[in-house]
């Protein structure tokens, strides 16, 4: 588990509250139901995780938080209040204000995130357009962030392209270009997925410390479960485009509420405890997204699934204090619905 650490004080009122959420896309054999029904809260000056398997929304609903989604993406219900104000209510003008200023996103592949025909100085430069000063001063701007992310030599390779850095050097430049605006709210869609083990430890402390220093709010996506442990203050597990659990770390880790989720946790190979050859699995796959769907979206690999599960989707339930979980196995233990 992560250490305690000091943190900004938090205001009542969260920094991005996203409720009811639900996003559709067209395609050929008929609506995908992405996101169904989701709700969640970032505190301000804290790190909030989003886990699941691959397909499950997680970078669906990090895209749509900040307002990147393609031509066929309808937002069906739902509202994304991100410092008051409703997104989803905003002209376009007025949402791209804030990307890049207020709103800024470290994206999955840093081989690809940056303009490979344009040096990061210039890239790093424009990232700035909202701040004034003179470009000398924007440049002397970046050439400290490179510094404080571990750039060697920051000065001179300021005025490089991005094929002269190795995957690990990438990524810490766009770590560098996301904050340099000072952001209230950094998304960060699985900035370790492409890197070696080694360098994820190193941008995963990375990302800690400057969060610390900056006083920004982080909305993670990972699918790596030690990363969320070491990093985020609280976690949303979510499947099929449905947020089945939520909470504090600590206590999603140590007393999961959802069958989800301790299947979860019972793959990661950080908690395997004798020497194998086999990597535990969750049986079945993830269910397609197409048309309406009844009942528990997790029924069909849950070895807990009952008549119950087939007919009713199941409502949140308390599993302890600002924990809740979506099972039909927690009113039969008598907790209370949320």
């Amino acid at each position: 588990m992560r250490r305690d650490d000091p943190r900004p004080r938090v205001s009542a009122r969260p920094l991005l509250e996203v409720r009811n959420l639900s996003l559709d896309f067209s395609s050929p054999g008929g609506r995908v139901h992405a996101l169904r029904n989701v709700s969640l809260d970032v505190p301000a000056g804290q790190v909030v995780g989003i886990v699941g398997e691959s397909g499950s929304g997680k970078s669906t609903l990090a895209y749509t938080v900040m307002g990147l989604l393609p031509e066929n993406a309808q937002v069906t219900a739902g509202s994304i209040v991100f410092e008051g104000r409703d997104q989803l209510t905003l002209t376009a003008q007025a949402r791209r204000s804030l990307k890049g200023d207020r709103l800024s996103m470290i994206f999955q592949d840093p081989m690809t995130a940056l303009n490979p025909v344009r040096t990061i100085e210039g890239q790093m430069i424009d990232i700035q357009h909202h701040e004034q000063g003179s470009r000398s001063a924007k440049c002397s701007r970046a050439v400290d962030m490179l510094k404080r992310v571990g750039i060697p030599d920051p000065q001179n390779r300021i005025g490089n392209y991005p094929h002269q850095f190795s995957g690990g050097m990438r990524q810490r430049i766009c770590i560098a270009m996301a904050l340099l605006v000072k952001p209230s709210l950094l998304i960060a869609d699985e900035p370790t997925t492409a890197l070696d083990a080694t360098l994820e430890v190193q941008i995963i402390h990375l990302l800690k410390d400057l969060q610390q220093e900056i006083g920004c709010s982080i909305l993670f996506v990972s699918h790596h479960l030690g990363v969320v442990a070491e990093l985020c203050d609280h976690v949303a597990v979510m499947y099929a485009g449905e947020v089945v659990e939520q909470g504090a770390v600590r206590d999603i880790f140590h007393n999961p509420g959802h069958p989800y989720t301790r299947a979860l946790l019972e793959c990661d190979p950080g908690r395997i405890k004798q020497r194998t050859r086999n990597l535990p699995t969750i049986p079945g796959e993830v269910p397609s997204l197409l048309g309406s769907k009844k009942g528990c979206i997790f029924r069909p690999r849950c070895p807990h699934a009952f008549d119950r599960c087939v007919h009713e989707t199941p409502g949140e339930y308390r599993v302890a204090a600002g924990q809740v979980a979506r099972c039909h196995l927690l009113d039969r233990a008598g907790m209370v619905a949320a």
